[in-house]
């Protein structure tokens, strides 16, 4: 039934969050005119936009995804990304580790740091610290966000007041040149920028999906961040950009 047939692809859209209509036209064996229409009906209810040769989710429906399933997709790439930027950390570092299903796994590889102060808002990270007694972990308190298991609120930000971060490691829902470095939600919009504020570097963790894409709010301009961990080479046009803008782009070797 079509009703089914429409709620099932909203279901697939929200788990993979792009598709192309050849992929769509084969899961659920239907013409590319009906694939069309359903997909003209889910662009019109606001879950879904329409890209060059298929879907992906709207920006405002990443938050409504559990943070546990966002957590396993492409989780290898999340851990890789993880590893190349930890090796941004050097001993008696003070850092800030953001919200997210990225950043959260950098803390295994951060074990052998010496003096090393970690500052973060998000609550996987500071459960998988505990594995590791030698970190010096500094929660930054606040309203606990579920949709991103961070905490939020007027008192994380003036805990973030009373300190100098030395490297940011941030996530983001869309990076492009544009509008900068941009996340969905606005909960967690103070936070980000209060973080950008005070720390002398940012490192941005993002793999290439979140190229030129635009999300809700920009928390920093593309120009005033340090290094760019991704998963592949960049486009010509950011590489000039980059180099414009004194910024590194670290992608793995392999």
């Amino acid at each position: 039934m079509k009703v089914n047939r429409i709620k099932e692809i909203s279901n697939y859209i929200r788990e993979h969050e792009n598709a192309s209509i050849d992929t769509l036209c084969s899961i659920f064996n239907v013409s590319k005119n009906t694939i069309r229409r359903d997909i003209a009906e889910l662009e019109e209810k606001g879950i879904i936009k329409k890209v060059y040769g298929g879907i992906t989710l709207n920006i405002d429906q990443k938050d409504t995804v559990p943070f546990n399933q966002r957590e396993i997709k492409n989780k290898d790439i999340k851990v890789v990304l993880a590893e190349l930027a930890s090796n941004l950390v050097e001993d008696n570092d003070i850092i800030f580790i953001d919200s997210g299903t990225t950043t959260m796994h950098m803390i295994p590889f951060l074990a052998n740091r010496r003096n090393l102060t970690i500052i973060t808002n998000n609550l996987n990270a500071l459960v998988m610290s505990l594995d590791y007694p030698n970190l010096n972990v500094l929660s930054t308190g606040g309203s606990l966000f579920r949709g991103a298991n961070s905490f939020i609120g007027i008192e994380a930000i003036h805990f973030l007041n009373n300190y100098n971060i030395g490297k940011a490691f941030m996530a983001s829902t869309g990076v492009s040149i544009s509008n900068g470095i941009t996340n969905s939600s606005s909960f967690e919009y103070q936070i980000k920028k209060t973080v950008v504020q005070k720390s002398s570097k940012i490192i941005v963790l993002a793999d290439n999906s979140k190229l030129d894409v635009t999300s809700l709010m920009t928390y920093c301009n593309l120009k005033d961040i340090d290094a760019l961990v991704t998963d592949r080479a960049l486009p010509e046009e950011y590489y000039k950009f980059f180099k414009d803008n004194n910024i590194d782009a670290i992608i793995p070797t392999k």
